[in-house]
């Protein structure tokens, strides 16, 4: 059973979640992944054990930890009980984005319901494990980075001034790094300044521009050069994509409708840009496979598999090996980020104390000679 999107362009539903959303505060509060996970997974437990929808919300808003967790449960019960389908009724909320409504309403046109929530918590258990392992990557490396600049602010400040006073009282030539050091420690001040400003500056600059595609494109294309991590990044996106057409595709939804949905929630423009053009190749009667090949941001493995998964028409099912293998993958590469990065900050760090200590202690050794002749 098909499900045309074109259908879900122009329905009243659809265009009162545009105009509300427009009308959404930057400050307004929204369900984290986490809460989004729990709710997928114990409603889709309470519909596999026979227990009808009304009742599930009932005792989900019962256990609910939050009072937002609560009132949208409450809201969509409501809803659903005076005719609304499941997907009017989350579109009401403004709280979930429309690659989950129209999965959800996919799985009630095909009476799939529970295999659709069991996809929906298995995307968000997935991109929550996914950004844990990034920070848990990173938080090292991030304490280390900031007490390196608080060390280096010391020492710039304190210590290089200290050494500073007592090279002016005995004269003489000072060796040129130890003079660069010392004219960086004069103006530290300024430089710590700039460089805060500039931090701030990039920052605002990122929230104002981000949903920009100019800004988005030229984002993404430095991000995707950037050695080892641009290709983590990238099979982070891919991994997305796979797992979205699988649940999709597995519920026999029409392969433009999956791209449409799919493009909704990735969130990467080189992904988002390609799709554009993919579904017009589809349309003009090329097959996915070879309109996958005009788009670099797709692996070469990943277009072959999906080629064969077309001859024999076994899309969901490669969709969802290509998704276990690009985790199995992204999870090695994550590990093998904090292998890399702890011995490089150590060496970074080694080096910067290194090159000032030695700039000011060098003198130190020249004027002890200067003074035993």
């Amino acid at each position: 059973m098909g499900v045309d999107l074109k259908k879900y362009k122009n329905n009243k539903t659809t265009k009162q979640f545009a105009a509300t959303q427009m009308n959404i505060s930057i400050g307004s509060k929204k369900l984290s992944d986490k809460s989004k996970e729990l709710f997928y997974r114990e409603l889709g437990m309470l519909l596999k054990s026979g227990v009808d929808f009304k009742k599930a919300l009932e005792i989900l808003s019962h256990q609910a930890k939050s009072q937002l967790e609560k009132k949208i449960i409450i809201e969509i019960k409501e809803k659903v009980v005076v005719g609304k389908s499941i997907c009017e009724a989350m579109i009401a909320t403004n709280q979930f984005s429309p690659y989950e409504y129209y999965s959800v309403q996919i799985g009630e046109e095909t009476r799939k319901l529970e295999e659709v929530l069991v996809e929906l918590q298995k995307f968000f258990s997935r991109k929550i494990q996914m950004k844990r392992q990034i920070i848990s990557v990173l938080t090292y490396p991030s304490i280390v980075l900031l007490v390196t600049i608080s060390v280096l602010y010391f020492m710039l400040n304190k210590v290089v001034p200290m050494f500073s006073s007592v090279f002016r009282q005995f004269g003489g030539e000072l060796p040129k790094s130890t003079q660069l050091i010392i004219k960086i420690s004069n103006h530290s001040g300024l430089i710590f300044s700039v460089l805060f400003l500039l931090i701030i500056g990039t920052i605002l600059f990122h929230f104002i521009n981000r949903t920009k595609d100019w800004y988005r494109r030229i984002v993404s294309s430095l991000v995707m050069k950037i050695p080892y991590f641009g290709n983590l990044i990238k099979k982070i996106y891919i991994s997305r994509f796979c797992q979205s057409m699988n649940l999709l595709t597995s519920s026999k939804t029409s392969l433009i409708t999956s791209l449409s949905l799919t493009s909704k929630m990735i969130g990467f423009y080189p992904i988002e840009k390609s799709i554009d053009f993919i579904k017009e190749d589809i349309t003009k009667g090329i097959s996915f496979s070879d309109s996958l090949k005009k788009h670099v941001v797709y692996e070469n493995k990943m277009v072959s598999m999906i080629e064969v998964a077309e001859q024999v028409n076994q899309l969901d099912i490669m969709f969802e090996r290509l998704t276990e293998q690009y985790n199995d993958e992204i999870n090695h590469q994550t590990k093998m980020i904090g292998v890399i990065l702890e011995p490089l900050i150590i060496i970074f760090i080694g080096v910067i104390v290194g090159v000032i200590m030695i700039s000011m202690y060098a003198p130190m050794f020249d004027l002890s000679k200067i003074i035993k002749n």
